[in-house]
């Protein structure tokens, strides 16, 4: 069986150190995939990817790549429903995994707030990223990980 890979949707990611930690405990190959060239550490285990500017051009290349059992960071709703149906698995920077349970109403979701936002109702965002987030977001992938080690066994 493939070992375990995790894909970063890496553009707007305020998680990839966490994730590289994680990483490299478990000794997982880690893609950063970016429309734009940023550093990453000096590890065998990580590599950048950088695809072509455009709208989910980063999304197109996760999805592609992807296998049953990887496990794709990001906190965009239709890649990570894109990532489900490959088999894979998808966590949010906050540390909300995306579920088969969960996805549909975080696609409805998203579009309502899409509709409020064009009309003009509603201007807010998310609450600021914290060092709850953080944190919630390590413990999440490391049971995400150690989890699928055991599916595997």
């Amino acid at each position: 069986m493939k070992p375990i890979e995790i894909f970063i949707d890496a553009d707007a990611c305020p998680v990839k150190d966490e994730t590289y930690k994680v990483a490299a405990r478990y000794g997982l190959k880690t893609w950063v995939v970016s429309n734009a060239f940023m550093q990453i550490p000096a590890s065998p285990l990580i590599v950048r990817m950088i695809v072509d500017a455009g709208p989910d051009v980063a999304d197109d290349w996760i999805a592609e790549h992807i296998a049953p059992g990887d496990i794709a960071i990001t906190n965009d709703i239709p890649l990570a429903e894109r990532v489900l149906k490959a088999g894979g698995q998808a966590l949010s920077a906050k540390g909300s995994p995306f579920t088969e349970n969960s996805i549909g109403s975080a696609v409805a979701q998203r579009a309502l707030m899409e509709q409020l936002r064009s009309t003009g109702e509603f201007l807010g965002g998310p609450k600021p990223f914290d060092r709850n987030d953080r944190s919630r977001f390590l413990q999440a992938l490391d049971e995400m990980v150690q989890k699928e080690r055991r599916r595997r066994r």
